[in-house]
């Protein structure tokens, strides 16, 4: 289908966009890599009277290193975030999980910031980024702010971005050294998960000193395996603890697999995500 017509804005700076935003207010709706929004708008499931491009504000691409935690502009490509060194070196589960995200065309054209925005809980980067602690940086017209990922992911496609505030940069905490793994189960390669792990381990097993894992597609929300984490803390064994995958989660039932289904699935690949973060 061709979207319904629409005004076209494309600011050069944070500033620009911000006016643009509280110029047009809610029939306005911001455009990143554009592959959440094009098919929405393709489909006329959304249909905004102005569309406002980030695709040229330069401030907002690329990563850096900022002492304990590495910055990645929200319009900075999965593909330049896949690559990069600092990503390989400091946040070695994003690398992981971007190796697995969509297609190679989807992650050229796709942006950091835009799927995280998008909050999508079958979405491959949400969960990597709960499990490493990561913020979010939001600029609006008060000036910015900082969010926790446990605050920033609120419902289904619902962040804590305001309807006039825009996703500046994601910085992470620097996990050096940890071993990482982005377990996930799809029926057709590409496809969103039916579930997924994100896993990063200090340490190896049997010897853990810390362990982070993020759930995909468990609930409404990116998810942490909390109750795993906790056992494994303790010294419990990886098979039992893994049973406790999916305790606090709500999963959805679709035609892609039912709740119980999903909730045996969590625990699976929590075990495989775990050993092969911890070089087992």
């Amino acid at each position: 289908m061709i979207p319904a017509a629409f005004d076209y804005v494309a600011p050069t700076s944070v500033e620009d966009a911000l006016s643009a935003l509280a110029t047009h207010g809610d029939d306005a709706k911001i455009l990143a890599g554009g592959q959440s929004l094009l098919p929405v708008l393709r489909m006329r499931l959304n249909a905004p009277e102005v569309v406002i491009d980030l695709g040229r504000i330069e401030t907002l691409r690329g990563v850096r290193d900022d002492g304990d935690a590495i910055v990645i502009g929200a319009m900075t490509p999965h593909s330049v975030v896949g690559t990069d060194p600092l990503v390989r070196e400091h946040a070695l589960l994003v690398h992981k999980a971007v190796e697995h995200l969509a297609d190679a065309q989807i992650r050229h054209r796709g942006t950091f910031g835009g799927a995280l925005a998008h909050a999508d809980p079958a979405g491959d980067l949400g969960a990597p980024a709960l499990a490493l602690g990561a913020s979010f940086v939001i600029a609006g017209s008060g000036g910015t702010r900082t969010v926790p990922a446990e605050e920033f992911f609120v419902d289904l496609f619902e962040t804590a971005i305001g309807d006039d505030e825009i996703l500046t940069e994601v910085r992470i905490p620097k996990h050096t050294g940890w071993g990482a793994h982005y377990e996930k189960f799809v029926r057709v390669a590409h496809q969103w998960p039916i579930v997924a792990v994100a896993a990063t381990t200090k340490g190896s097993l049997g010897s853990l000193e810390d362990v982070r894992i993020g759930l995909t597609n468990m609930g409404s929300t990116p998810m942490r395996a909390q109750a795993t984490e906790d056992a494994l803390r303790s010294g419990q064994d990886l098979e039992a603890a893994a049973e406790l995958a999916d305790e606090g989660t709500n999963p959805p039932s679709d035609l892609n697999g039912e709740a119980s289904y999903r909730r045996h699935l969590s625990k699976v690949l929590t075990r495989r995500a775990v050993t092969a973060a911890a070089g087992g």
